[in-house]
């Protein structure tokens, strides 16, 4: 064997265990190649299960809320009673106020009215009295 078949038979050698490990490399490229895709599936489908919760989950809360507008609409003139109730009941005691000083200025006058008639007889009293004297 010559120098040039010596090289030729090494790189023939070094050119199949290339190969190989190629083929090797290929194999196990094609199985986790394969792993990938099946998990892609799996993901896609859990994601596809996912969606059509999330859709429920979301016509539920649209029927709640819709709901819950409907109560607060139905409870919202309680509220607007109630505060016009209590307009009424702060305006009913202003009057009350408002009356209680009239009745009291009133009992004022009235007892200052019957002070004064009480020494205006009881002066016409003493003049008559002091007329019939004489």
């Amino acid at each position: 064997m010559t120098g040039g078949q010596v090289a030729g038979l090494i790189a023939a050698i070094a050119f199949l265990i290339l190969v190989l490990f190629i083929g090797m490399f290929l194999v196990k490229m094609n199985k986790t190649l394969s792993e990938v895709n099946r998990s892609m599936k799996t993901m896609t489908s859990d994601v596809d299960v996912i969606s059509h919760q999330a859709e429920d989950i979301m016509a539920n809360a649209n029927e709640l809320l819709e709901d819950v507008n409907k109560k607060v609409a139905t409870i919202d003139p309680v509220f607007q009673a109630a505060a016009d109730l209590g307009e009424s009941v702060s305006d009913l005691n202003t009057a009350t106020r408002k009356l209680t000083d009239r009745v009291g200025e009133t009992a004022k006058t009235t007892a200052k009215t019957s002070l004064a008639a009480r020494v205006g007889k009881t002066a016409f009293d003493l003049y008559k009295n002091r007329k019939t004297k004489d």
